[in-house]
């Protein structure tokens, strides 16, 4: 191979893999095992000091995990990665490297139902507190930064809606107050939008969507950019500040462009444990490899769901940047050449009760609370993933009484329309 990054359809099959040393095996194996083996005593105190790369123990580091980690730090173009249990797991490592008691982040307000709970009522427990702002009005993102504000969130494209977020707008921002931008990239993946080009500095992602892409296991990623400079920066300590637990080394310092990485692994899953199980990453693994191919199928085919509901009596409007009709299509174009994703809303014009028939009529479409699956799922999120947020939160989330959500699939789309157009009759 020359010096030539590998394209994309490569980097999703082989970035960070490599045929077993041992045992010659060419697929990962997993290592289902709790712990590893020291050299000896001083291999062991430098794994334990953070003074060289290994396993210890598969809370913190495992070897199946280190080549999905690797694969994505490769996709999204970030300097490392650490696997993590779940979304919500991935998300709260986060703000817990970012964040101290009274400490404030600024999130869009169109995010996951899931995000919103979590933000609004869970993190006040570690007294984090979340100030929402407008993500079609990138001013007000900055309107609402304070001298505690640590962070900005968002999603590239926002679930359920399709909304499509501008990055480099909020990243502008960002960067006048000298604070990482975050970025969710789960409705997106690395094939249709890669955040770090447009000035996100960490990238978190639902492995168990489109990644994964199967349904059939659970788990999530912190992608480091390495584009944020902790060092010397008092607002993130946990960066910045000797660690006495690591002989008072500073993690910006020593490791650099990969230290807020470093920061989730030794101070999160080392504290808090939430760490993916090593068939899990194998399952995601293989996921990914065929992720390219996968991702370009669902666009197309949601594309065509999206048209044909446009022009159906009982439909009132259809939320997907795809169509050249929607307002977030210019958006779409520019971050998202190459595809608008999987995962669309439509409004009922019957209301709440037309989308609980919806979802009850349904055959081939599953009714389930996931999204990227090769299978067509579809949700009514006001009586399930947003039952919990008030009414005027729903519609402010995009999952107003009349909305369903539609995460569409590999079928032949001829045959979601014919599902769709008899549930709807």
């Amino acid at each position: 191979m020359t010096d030539r990054l590998p394209g994309f359809n490569t980097l999703a099959i082989h970035a960070g893999a490599a045929p077993d040393k041992t045992t010659g095996a060419r697929a990962t194996p997993i290592y289902q095992t709790a712990s590893f083996v020291f050299d000896d005593v001083d291999h062991a105190a430098s794994l334990f000091g953070l003074q060289a790369f290994g396993n210890i123990y598969s809370r913190i580091t495992n070897p199946t995990n280190a080549v999905l980690e690797e694969r994505i730090a490769a996709l999204e173009g970030g300097t490392a990665a650490v696997a993590v249990a779940s979304g919500h797991a991935a998300e709260f490592l986060t703000m817990n490297a970012l964040m101290q008691p009274g400490d404030e982040f600024i999130a869009a307000n169109k995010l996951y139902g899931g995000s919103i709970n979590q933000f609004n009522h869970a993190y006040k427990n570690f007294g984090w507190n979340v100030v929402w702002a407008d993500t079609d009005d990138p001013s007000s993102f900055e309107r609402a930064i304070t001298p505690r504000t640590r962070a900005i969130f968002c999603e590239s494209i926002a679930n359920p809606g399709g909304v499509v977020t501008d990055i480099a707008a909020l990243s502008e921002i960002a960067k006048r107050h000298n604070i990482p931008l975050v970025v969710d990239n789960t409705m997106a993946t690395p094939y249709l939008i890669r955040p770090f080009e447009h000035g996100a500095d960490i990238v978190v992602h639902s492995a168990t969507k489109f990644l994964g892409g199967h349904g059939n296991s659970i788990g999530g990623l912190v992608v480091d950019g390495g584009t944020f400079n902790w060092a010397g920066d008092d607002r993130y300590p946990a960066l910045s500040k000797p660690r006495p637990e690591y002989a008072e080394m500073v993690l910006a310092e020593n490791f650099g462009n990969f230290a807020f990485a470093i920061a989730i692994r030794v101070l999160g899953l080392r504290d808090l444990g939430p760490a993916l199980a090593p068939f899990n990453a194998f399952l995601i693994l293989n996921g990914i490899e065929t992720l390219p191919l996968r991702m370009q199928r669902h666009c197309d085919n949601a594309l065509a769901i999206a048209n044909h509901l446009a022009h159906h009596p009982a439909v009132a409007w259809v939320s997907y940047p795809g169509l050249e009709t929607d307002r977030y299509h210019g958006l779409a174009r520019r971050y998202s050449p190459l595809g608008s994703g999987a995962v669309f809303t439509i409004g009922l014009k019957g209301g709440y009760e037309a989308g609980v028939k919806l979802v009850s009529n349904l055959q081939l479409f599953s009714h389930l609370a996931n999204i990227g699956d090769t299978r067509s799922l579809v949700i009514h999120p006001a009586s399930t993933t947003h039952r919990q947020l008030t009414d005027p939160q729903k519609i402010t989330a995009g999952a107003g009484p009349e909305v369903v959500r539609l995460s569409i699939g590999l079928e032949d789309p001829a045959d979601l329309i014919e599902d769709l157009d008899a549930a709807l009759a």
